[in-house]
């Protein structure tokens, strides 16, 4: 016997059948495309970058990135799991797309000039300091290399014992910010460091005051010049020359010295004090001597050699 429907069933039957439909959950009807290839940073992989999907996924980190130069397969069974280990709010299914995707890292050509730059701001802090602005160059091309495309940390590994000269070789190693090593290389450099210094416009003869007419301020390259370079203040008026200079070259610091007050063989008053005992006596100076300077004196009485502080042209003080 047939059975017929009633208008009440009908419309309740077609009320189920909707919130039953509407009943299926997004993550089963929601595809999720695995991307083939990946490259990312030291910082790790993350769900997100993995897949496409809509809604996209939430940013986790699922696991290490791959080490420089090397590669990880991560197949979707294996993300999965991953993704349950950091709690994802989500049981991926419903995928799409390829079945494994291939993760690298992002790399980046690493530049003559960049490495250059690492070198030269190292050996600045580590050796050359406030001795003037180095200048480096390769002695040879630096070949085409490849280094993670991320922020890179230069440590010195080894440098000459006299350290930074016009040509060396050196030893350093390169790595990330978070401390992986990328590799080591010895290169051969050629160096300058630059400095403004004192050079004599005319010839200087030794004894003569110093006078800064007679010199000017060159930028040169300090790393050529055997000796320090001399340093005083310009209008500084109790200097002079203390060896000859030629035109054009620049002064050393051994080309100068403060001028004599006291002379060798000069007789002068020395006073001997210890306490509120005050003696004074006549002494025969046995070098020349500047002001503040300790210098050789003799008794003509006793011949016995002292030591004494310049004080002026006429007065040194017996150091006990």
């Amino acid at each position: 016997m047939k059975r017929f429907l009633t208008p009440a069933i009908l419309v309740w039957s077609a009320i189920a059948g909707l919130a039953s439909t509407n009943a299926v959950s997004p993550a089963e009807t929601s595809a999720l495309r695995l991307r083939p290839e990946l490259t990312t940073g030291s910082e790790g992989i993350f769900l997100d970058s993995l897949i496409e999907s809509d809604p996209p996924l939430p940013h986790l980190r699922i696991c290490d990135a791959p080490a420089f130069g090397q590669s990880l397969t991560l197949t979707r069974a294996r993300i999965s799991e991953l993704a349950a280990a950091v709690n994802a709010d989500r049981v991926l299914t419903n995928w799409d797309g390829a079945a494994a995707a291939r993760v690298s890292r992002r790399s980046r050509k690493l530049t003559e000039t960049e490495v250059l730059q690492l070198l030269t701001a190292a050996l600045a802090q580590e050796n050359v300091k406030d001795k003037g602005e180095l200048d480096l160059h390769f002695t040879r091309p630096w070949p085409p290399t490849l280094a993670p495309d991320e922020e890179l940390k230069l440590k010195l590994v080894e440098i000459p014992p006299q350290g930074v000269t016009p040509l060396f070789l050196t030893r350093f190693g390169l790595q990330t910010a978070g401390g992986e090593i990328i590799g080591t290389w010895q290169v051969a450099l050629q160096a300058h460091v630059w400095r403004e210094v004192w050079v004599a416009r005319s010839a200087l003869t030794r004894g003569v005051p110093l006078r800064e007419s007679d010199l000017a301020r060159e930028r040169r390259d300090v790393l050529l010049l055997r000796e320090a370079p001399a340093e005083f203040e310009p209008g500084q008026a109790n200097l002079e020359v203390n060896e000859p200079v030629a035109a054009g070259l620049p002064l050393l610091a051994r080309a100068i010295r403060p001028r004599p007050v006291i002379h060798r063989g000069q007789t002068v008053a020395a006073v001997l004090e210890d306490g509120a005992l005050a003696i004074s006596l006549k002494v025969e100076a046995m070098e020349d001597g500047a002001a503040g300077q300790v210098i050789r004196i003799r008794n003509p009485l006793t011949r016995r050699d002292l030591r004494g502080k310049v004080v002026s042209e006429r007065k040194i003080q017996v150091c006990l």
